[in-house]
């Protein structure tokens, strides 16, 4: 097993990272909850407005840097150091320009393009957590370029943990005090996971890193020139990341706008939306941590068999992609239909997290369909042919949000995210059926897991709450294990199909 990871450095890195953005995502689900406990909804609702803005002076200020480090490093081993100096020089004084803008224009930011005044003194706080995050991003992308993934997966551990601890103690502290618990302990939070995560892989570097002996070139390049490389190849990624962030952003905006023109109060409207992002989403996104390892998984593999001209493992990649998506979507559509009410009140104490967990069900085979296959079209090369796609089931949503909220509601966004998924999975399959000639097996990707499904919920049905293992459960707990009985029933069932398939 050694010599395998060994000879398969890719997929070992691959499946370590997978592992710490599983363990990462299940924290940050328990912190999630945490939160909505002591800010609420509306404070959930605050917090998700902003974060946009953040996402936008991350994507220009770090995030495409990280990715050109990482090509250059890999590209260029002998130029690592300097490559990274010149990727840190560029990426602060990004963030420090755009941190500043954001802190001087914050009041403009919040009542303006937010359209929400109380967003404004949380825009500073973000603002300092910019240059963090990208020293953080930089260093990560020279260890991605030297293919040593172990420091950038503790540090989102690192990143995580110091987050929750930060938001505990200083909740703690409050409480002792009697001061009240706002949004802003959220933002704290922010701040202090992505100083943690900055200091933890700088003092990793310097300690164990930047001592190491690099091949001796004949004329090494100026920080000035490396600069000019890590940033014409990190301009058109900036470019995609950022119409892509400008649409979400305005999505953002719209939603609570939309839902005060339908007819709720300012407060009710903030609230609304931050139960449905806070709340149902990060469960529906939950199981597609599995599904992201295996997109994760898929890119570099995909992109090997492309080089090599062999087609016919490519064509097999995404049948088991197809078919293992839509395995994982149809249970989920399951599990959240039939138990999604109990968890929102179970969990949140929200009946209207529950009522949003359970319509968002039908997003999950779209969505994690849309994920796989995405990645496959990204190792196939097809780059902007993603960003194209993104971009339309974007502009689709927006129109659900712009017309459709202020008549309809909430509703409108529903119908808008499943339209947009829907359409976005399609144009991946479409685009993998032209480029490889794909054509999916409806049998083995949608019946038989219907049926499994159907079936399994039936086995369910077999085990009553007043059995004596189940009766004196705290509800929660009862709630998982027959979610649990539904998903062992389900993955029993199809392993014997699968099973009688091969004899």
């Amino acid at each position: 097993m050694t010599d395998f990871f060994k000879k398969h450095t890719l997929i070992a890195g691959t499946l370590l990272l997978t592992a710490a953005g599983f363990l990462s995502r299940i924290l940050g689900f328990f912190y999630r909850i945490f939160l909505s406990r002591i800010i609420g909804s509306e404070g959930l609702g605050l917090y998700q407005m902003i974060y946009p803005i953040y996402g936008i002076c991350f994507s220009l200020c770090a995030g495409s840097i990280q990715t050109a480090i990482s090509r250059l490093t890999a590209a260029h081993p002998q130029h690592a150091k300097r490559i990274l100096f010149a990727g840190i020089a560029l990426s602060l004084s990004l963030s420090v320009l755009f941190g500043g803008a954001v802190s001087y224009f914050s009041d403009f930011l919040a009542g303006t393009v937010l359209l929400q005044p109380d967003c404004a003194s949380l825009l500073p706080l973000f603002s300092l957590a910019l240059p963090c995050a990208s020293l953080h991003a930089c260093i990560n992308g020279w260890f991605y370029g030297k293919q040593k993934v172990q420091v950038p997966a503790l540090a989102q551990l690192t990143e995580q943990s110091i987050r929750i601890f930060t938001v505990f103690l200083i909740a703690d502290i409050f409480r002792e005090q009697g001061t009240a618990l706002t949004v802003r302990l959220a933002v704290f939070g922010l701040l202090a996971g992505e100083v943690g995560s900055a200091l933890f892989t700088l003092l990793i570097w310097l300690l164990f890193f930047s001592n190491g002996r690099s091949r001796k070139a004949k004329r090494a390049p100026s920080l000035l020139t490396l600069g000019i490389s890590v940033f014409s190849l990190a301009l058109p990624l900036m470019a995609n990341r950022l119409v892509l962030n400008l649409l979400q952003s305005a999505e953002a905006v719209l939603i609570p706008s939309g839902l005060r023109q339908y007819g709720l109060t300012d407060s009710q409207a903030v609230s609304l939306y931050g139960v449905l992002t806070g709340m149902a989403l990060p469960f529906i996104m939950f199981p597609s941590a599995i599904v992201n390892s295996l997109a994760v998984l898929l890119l570099p593999t995909v992109a090997m068999h492309q080089s090599s001209g062999n087609t016919e493992r490519i064509a097999g990649n995404i049948s088991a992609a197809f078919r293992y998506s839509l395995y994982m979507g149809i249970l989920c559509i399951g599990i959240f239909t039939v138990f999604g009410e109990r968890l929102g009140q179970q969990v949140f104490h929200s009946q209207e997290a529950g009522s949003f967990i359970t319509i968002l069900a039908w997003l999950c085979p779209f969505l994690y369909l849309a994920t796989t296959t995405g990645s496959i079209l990204n190792g196939l090369g097809k780059t902007r042919l993603t960003f194209l796609h993104n971009l339309s089931s974007l502009l689709l949503r927006l129109g659900f949000v712009y017309w459709g909220i202020p008549r309809f509601g909430i509703q409108a966004l529903l119908w808008g995210m499943l339209a947009g998924e829907i359409l976005l999975a399609f144009l991946h399959l479409s685009a993998l059926s032209r480029t490889v000639g794909f054509s999916p097996n409806v049998w083995e990707a949608i019946v038989k897991p219907v049926f499994c499904l159907l079936t399994a919920l039936a086995i369910y049905r077999l085990f009553p709450e007043q059995l004596p293992p189940f009766e004196k459960m705290h509800p929660f707990f009862l709630t998982a294990a027959q979610a649990g009985i539904v998903c062992l029933a389900y993955g029993l069932l199809l392993l014997l199909f699968h099973k009688t398939a091969r004899d």
